[in-house]
């Protein structure tokens, strides 16, 4: 029999994270962005197709290869900066910046323009995140710590597929272009809430030492080290390749299997898809509740494999199984990607974070850069075996992850 109180306890255990008022401030400000954020990215996707129908998809890659890029390049130097600056200052800055620049996409009319204002979006995005994972361990208690980043992770999954179906339903209302104006609104609304902040609460943990080192490069170099220095996190950081392949894979070739292998519709596609983040919201929502050990070793093993087995036998898979695949690898990815937010907090002084987490944040990203080219090849090149050869992969680096770093051993 079932023990409800327990389960419910379970269900609930994320939601104390709110009882910290800075966090629930926090968490509602990125909330409120990134439901502007979806907005923005389809009323990206209809801007493109009106400046050029033809080549609408080319585009959008682009864009996405630039948005990559921009978070490769400058989140170190964003985790140095977050160990310099005022940190209530970088969040709301960046905050009114992101909104002055949505407010000139309604207007742009040539490709080029959409290349450069992604850009500079995605470059004030990267100092705002490592600066935001930052300041979490700092502001909540360690023991909530992990429900926080399970319910902020879970809250991304959830807009990832709600956000975009609302924003389609307005787009219908407003038009593509007066869209990104709603986005524009909802920084301003998040950065009300963050200057409501005390700047002390978001000052925690900052040394001065840090603010006052002028070696920015060797603050870079000293947050890459720290991240590859420790054997944990060098895993987790190898299963977030893994993690990386097998996601791209989806994201690249699940249209093509659905339209091409499948032969369905395009709803068919939007339904797999969702479902793909709901497993990924209903793990990193109870991941903070299951696990309270200090090793996160077992949900990185797990999350890995889960993600290879599931997509390795997708080419021979009826619908219905198919999607049950892909709510196993929504599953796997929040498994796979999520401990290394914690494994930070645990693992780096926190004089250090912002360093080592503007790293990590650079280096997660170019996993994807590497990715994205590998599953467009396979899609290509092996259109009826693609995702057998993308599961193959991703179980062998998993394996050889495993082995290469054995987790299980101390230094």
């Amino acid at each position: 029999m079932i023990d409800t109180r327990n389960f419910w306890q379970i269900l609930t255990e994320p939601f104390k994270a709110l009882q910290n008022k800075t966090f629930a401030t926090l968490y509602l400000a990125q909330t409120i962005s990134l439901l502007g954020d979806a907005f923005s990215w389809v009323g990206l996707a209809l801007l493109a197709y009106q400046i050029d129908k033809n080549n609408s998809s080319v585009i959008l890659a682009t864009a996405l290869t630039l948005r990559v890029t921009a978070f490769i390049i400058f989140s170190p130097f964003a985790g140095v900066v977050a160990d310099k600056v005022d940190r209530k200052k970088i969040l709301y800055v960046t905050h009114f910046i992101r909104m002055s620049i949505i407010c000139c996409l309604p207007f742009i009319n040539a490709e080029w323009q959409i290349y450069v204002l992604v850009f500079l979006l995605n470059v004030f995005n990267a100092f705002f995140t490592p600066t935001y994972r930052a300041v979490i361990p700092q502001i909540i208690e360690g023991k909530y710590f992990r429900e926080a980043v399970g319910l902020s992770t879970a809250t991304f999954q959830l807009l990832g597929i709600l956000g975009p179906a609302l924003a389609g339903i307005v787009a219908v209302w407003l038009g593509a272009r007066q869209i990104f104006f709603l986005d524009a609104i909802s920084f301003i609304v998040a950065a009300i809430l963050i200057l409501s902040i005390p700047k002390k609460e978001l000052q925690k943990g900052v040394s001065l030492e840090a603010q006052q080192s002028h070696n920015t490069w060797g603050d870079v170099i000293k947050g890459i080290r720290l991240l590859f220095g420790n054997k944990i996190l060098r895993f987790a950081l190898s299963i977030e390749f893994v993690s990386a392949i097998a996601g791209a894979m989806i994201l690249v070739n699940t249209i093509s299997h659905i339209k091409n292998g499948l032969e369905l519709d395009n709803k068919y596609y939007g339904w797999v898809m969702a479902v793909f983040g709901i497993g990924a919201a209903i793990a990193a929502f109870l991941l903070g509740s299951l696990d309270k050990s200090k090793t996160r070793s077992i949900s990185l093993i797990s999350g890995a494999l889960l993600l290879g087995l599931s997509i390795v036998f997708a080419n021979y898979v009826s619908y219905p199984v198919l999607m049950f695949f892909w709510l196993l690898a929504g599953l796997g990815q929040s498994l796979a990607e999520m401990p290394s937010e914690t494994l930070i907090a645990e693992n780096i002084a926190s004089v250090d974070q912002g360093k080592v987490y503007g790293s990590h944040f650079a280096f997660s990203h170019s996993w994807w850069a590497i990715a994205y080219p590998i599953a467009g090849y396979l899609g290509t090149s092996f259109p009826k075996i693609e995702f057998l050869y993308g599961g193959i992969i991703t179980l062998i680096l998993a394996i050889v992850a495993f082995l290469v770093f054995k987790p299980w051993l101390k230094d």
